[in-house]
């Protein structure tokens, strides 16, 4: 069954008591309260490190990117601090919001506000600058390549 709309629906129209509506109200609060837990859920705030004897937190704005050596997982802010903290790499982007961070590979997590500049490679992958050093060239593969241009876009 297809509903039929007239001009003023738009003003009038209440989809939660509408017999007619293709929205029952169930789906509406549904929708609403997911809605309200995603703005909610902003991503891990701070990360617990251990640095010259001494623990303290390191703001998640403050942190450039994130990147694997040795099998260990290192944060680089964005003053060029490293830290070394026991999550491993999937561990800490399930923590962050992928707002902010972006998976460019098996070694790095990328926050949005490091990236420089993103220049075409070879074989349709991707060279990212960041506003930080990092210590290897970091390459988007082809198979991200558009989802990270997405992501670059859509924020």
């Amino acid at each position: 069954m297809q509903t039929q709309f007239k001009q003023n629906d738009l003003h009038t129209g209440d989809p939660g008591n509408n017999p007619n509506s293709i929205f029952p109200p169930a789906a509406l609060f549904n929708l609403d309260l997911l809605i309200r837990k995603m703005e909610a859920y902003a991503g891990k705030k701070s990360f617990l490190v251990f640095k010259h004897n001494k623990y303290f937190t390191v703001p998640t704005e403050s942190i450039a990117f994130f990147y694997v050596k040795y099998e260990a997982s290192i944060i680089v802010c964005f003053d060029r601090q490293e830290y070394l903290v026991s999550n491993s790499l999937e561990q800490i982007g399930n923590l962050v919001t992928g707002r902010q961070f972006f998976r460019v590979n098996r070694q790095y997590l990328v926050n949005f506000a490091a990236v420089k500049e993103v220049e075409h490679y070879f074989a349709r992958k991707l060279l990212v600058n960041l506003t930080v050093p990092s210590p290897d060239k970091l390459l988007v593969p082809k198979d991200k390549s558009a989802l990270f241009l997405q992501w670059l876009e859509n924020r």
